[in-house]
C-alpha cells in the first residue's frame, strides 16, 4: 500500500533532518493535488494534498506515517535564449509572454520548454540561443498563490 504524503512545506519551513527520501519531478509533474508517485528511492506514495500545490525545488512533502520527502526539479529539454543587453532581453522576454510561455528568468537569460517555433522567432528576434537539459522553473505568474498552505 501506497504511503500517504499529506502536507506541503516551502525550503526552510520543514525540517531536513527528517528527510527519508527525494521525488524528482518534470515542471508539469509539480503542481499537483493527488498522484500516486515513486520515490527515487522506489516508495510506492499517494500524494494526497488538501488542494493544488506548485511543488518548487526543495520543497517538503510530509509523509502521514513519519518523515518528509524532498522535491528535486527533473532535468528538461530547455532552450537558453540570450540577448544582446538587458533592452534586447527584455523585449525578448515580453514575445514569450505575448504568447503565454512558461518562461523562466534568470539573470542574464530567459529559458523555455524546447520548440523549434519558438527557436526560430528568437533567433530571428536577434536572440542566441542554446540547447540544454536542466531543471526547468518558470515563473508561476501574478495570480499564482503564494500562501505556505
Amino acid at each position: 500500500m501506497a504511503r500517504r504524503l499529506v502536507e506541503h512545506a516551502p525550503l526552510g519551513e520543514w525540517p531536513r533532518n527528517d528527510e527519508v527520501g527525494t521525488l524528482t519531478l518534470a515542471y508539469d509533474d509539480r503542481h499537483r493535488r493527488r498522484v500516486r508517485l515513486t520515490s527515487d528511492q522506489g516508495a510506492e506514495l499517494l500524494l494526497d494534498l488538501p488542494r493544488a500545490v506548485a511543488l518548487e525545488e526543495d520543497d517538503g512533502l510530509r509523509c502521514e506515517l513519519g518523515g518528509w520527502y524532498r522535491v528535486v526539479a527533473a532535468a528538461e529539454p530547455v532552450l537558453e535564449v540570450a540577448g544582446r543587453d538587458s533592452a534586447h532581453l527584455a523585449r525578448l522576454a515580453w514575445h514569450l509572454g505575448n504568447r503565454h510561455t512558461p518562461t523562466e528568468i534568470r539573470a542574464d537569460a530567459l529559458r523555455v520548454r524546447q520548440d523549434h517555433v519558438l527557436e526560430a522567432m528568437l533567433n530571428g528576434l536577434g536572440g542566441s540561443t542554446r540547447r540544454l537539459v536542466v531543471p526547468f522553473s518558470p515563473e508561476r505568474g501574478a495570480y499564482h498563490r503564494h500562501d505556505h498552505g
